[in-house]
Parts: structure tokens; sequence; C-alpha cells
């Protein structure tokens, strides 16, 4: 099923307690079968999804179901619901973290390179990385503070916007002012420094940004997404971050098709 992805809006939480408060089904729907009526069942739960899109898992009775941008996963008859890890013990693998690397690959294909802050070593960039980042937060300034050893490992980092304190901000406002420098790089620099921007307002992607990390799952950051879709949450030293860049890379490269 291709469906674009729109905003989460806290879709699967609605559902969940949904679910919670209905008094038991005294008759189930025979109309459908299959995924289909799994995909039935979940529309008349979540009328607003715009995505649910159902597929197999190795477990044998046991479906997985992308509900926008969540992954849970559901009995083949449809009754059963459940959130959280599927991981193959034997091969070693989080198929769930592969699923949602799926869902974030879709989200991020669409981005606007020329709406972000970046900053590229001179050489070509070995990896390409999304950083969501708060100007106030401490390890997103540290991360800043070293942005010239991150170049050299050959890692390209381009900023999106998530102010934690959420739109309306004091955070929030100082990003759109940032954005709307005559120079956001420096302007970037000057604010994780901690100084205050020149107050500024212009057609901005701060809030575009802010929403596109929610649904790619950032809750903290700095908040890393590479361009395959991993999201590695925290701060991580420029060596460390170049060798688990490396790994993901290997990884991505053996299971591709």
């Amino acid at each position: 099923m291709n469906t674009t992805i729109t905003r989460n809006g806290g879709i699967l939480a609605a559902l969940l307690a949904c679910l919670a408060s209905l008094p038991a089904m005294a008759k189930e729907d025979t109309t459908a079968t299959g995924f289909d009526a799994v995909e039935q069942k979940i529309r008349s739960l979540a009328p607003t999804a715009t995505t649910i899109a159902i597929s197999e898992t190795p477990v044998d009775g046991l479906l997985q179901a992308q509900i926008n941008s969540d992954i849970v996963y559901i009995s083949g008859d449809g009754r059963y619901m459940v959130q959280g890890t599927l991981f193959d013990i034997d091969a070693r693998v989080n198929l769930t973290d592969q699923a949602m690397a799926d869902v974030r690959r879709g989200l991020i294909e669409n981005i606007d390179d020329a709406r972000e802050i970046a900053f590229t070593p001179q050489e070509e960039p070995v990896h390409s990385l999304y950083v969501f980042t708060d100007i106030d937060c401490g390890y997103c300034r540290k991360l800043h503070d070293q942005i010239d050893e991150y170049m050299e490992k050959g890692i390209e980092i381009n900023y999106m916007a998530f102010p934690r304190a959420g739109v309306g901000s004091h955070s929030y406002d100082k990003f759109v002012s940032v954005w709307c420098a005559k120079d956001p790089q420096a302007a970037l620099t000057l604010a994780k420094s901690g100084e205050e921007p020149e107050p500024l307002q212009c057609d901005n992607p701060v809030l575009e940004q802010y929403e596109l990390g929610q649904q790619l799952g950032v809750t903290g950051t700095p908040a890393i997404v590479t361009r395959s879709g991993d999201l590695i949450p925290g701060y991580m030293q420029p060596e460390m971050l170049r060798a688990r860049l490396d790994i993901l890379a290997a990884e991505n490269a053996a299971v591709a098709p």
C-alpha cells in the first residue's frame, strides 16, 4: 500500500484509549478476511489514520500493522494487538527497528535540502545525517562545539529544528530568528554559544521540521537520523559516531535487496 504519511497526531494513543473504553464486541464482522479484515478493524477504531499498512512477520499468526508512523502487531484474526519490540533472537535483529527505519526513510525522502542548516566537509562526505536539534539543550551545544571534528570524520550534519519546549516557546522563536538570519550557519553557532539572536521573522521551516521530528519518533535532542532511516538518540563523540555509522551502513548493505 502506497499512501502518503502525514502527521501522526497521536493516532496510536487515541486507538489504545479507544480500545480501553469500548465494551466487548458482541458480534464479529465477517464480511472481510485476512489483511482486509485486520485493516477494517483498525480503521473502525482509528478513522482519521492516513496510513494503515498490514504485512506479514516471521511469527506464525502475527501480522505487522503500520498506523501512520507507528508500528504495532496484530493477531491474524484481528482480535489481539501487541505494542512493543519484535526481536529475532537467532539472527540478533530488531525487526521493529527495521520496520521503523522503513517508515522513517519514507518520511525523509521529501525533505527539501535547501531548507536545512548544513555543515558539509570539504571532501565528499562519507555519511550525511539529519540532526534534530534544540538551541538551548546542553548536549546539542556540545555536539555543535565539535562540528569541525565531525566534518573531519567525513560526516555531514544537516540541522533540523526541534525546539523541545514546543511551538510558541522562546526556543522556538530563537530558531525562527536563526533561520531568518542573513547567515543561518553563523547565527546558529552564535545562538548555541548562549548569545541571543536578533529577533527576525520570515518564511521558515521550523514548524514543519518540528512536526517531522515527532513523526520520526524524536523525543529528545540531539536526535540523529541517517539517510537509511536509522535513529540514533542522543549525543555521540565524533569518533564513536563515525564507527557507529560505518557499522549501520554495512548492516544496511547486507540486507539490501
